[in-house]
């Protein structure tokens, strides 16, 4: 049985890895597939997303306000929610150290380009689920017997503020 800070560095891990989350304003529409930007260390955020200016998440953004950003690992065997708040931060030092060859591909002004809009998420609580179990709980389903079982204690409710 995984405890909840397993749970948690396994989301860590697997977000490094995937790094295409939904991310949207709480309240105010839809969410958009985003590429998140881990610092190295990764851990507990905050989570960076190189964007436009001009977007409609940035324009309804304003000087930040309540987000969710929703994960889903690439073989399905975690998910995860966030709540947070979501601001613009240019930060130059943050801007180079998270800048590479794939954000560098959408700005033809490089790291100086005008249209150039990093924003911050900052997780506050998140519910992580496991669901590495999948296949067998079809299998076992067939035998009579209870997945439920197998989902016991897979669940994290994490506080990261």
């Amino acid at each position: 049985m995984p405890s909840q800070a397993e749970i948690e560095a396994k989301f860590w891990k697997e977000l490094k890895s995937d790094m295409t989350v939904m991310l949207g304003l709480a309240r105010e529409g839809h969410a958009q597939p985003m590429t998140a930007q881990l610092d190295r260390d990764g851990g507990r955020g905050p989570i960076w997303f190189f964007t436009a200016k001009d977007t409609d998440l940035v324009r309804a953004l304003g000087s930040g306000k309540p987000a969710m950003a929703h994960f889903a690992s690439k073989g399905h065997e975690l998910f995860a929610s966030l709540e947070g708040t979501l601001v613009p931060d240019n930060d130059r030092a943050t801007i180079d150290r998270l800048w590479n060859k794939f954000v560098a591909a959408w700005y033809e002004g490089g790291k100086d380009d005008p249209k150039l809009q990093l924003i911050r998420f900052d997780p506050v609580d998140a519910q992580i689920w496991l669901n590495e179990n999948s296949v067998f709980a079809a299998f076992k389903l067939l035998l009579g017997s209870d997945p439920k079982q197998d989902y016991k204690d897979k669940v994290a409710d994490v506080q990261m503020a």
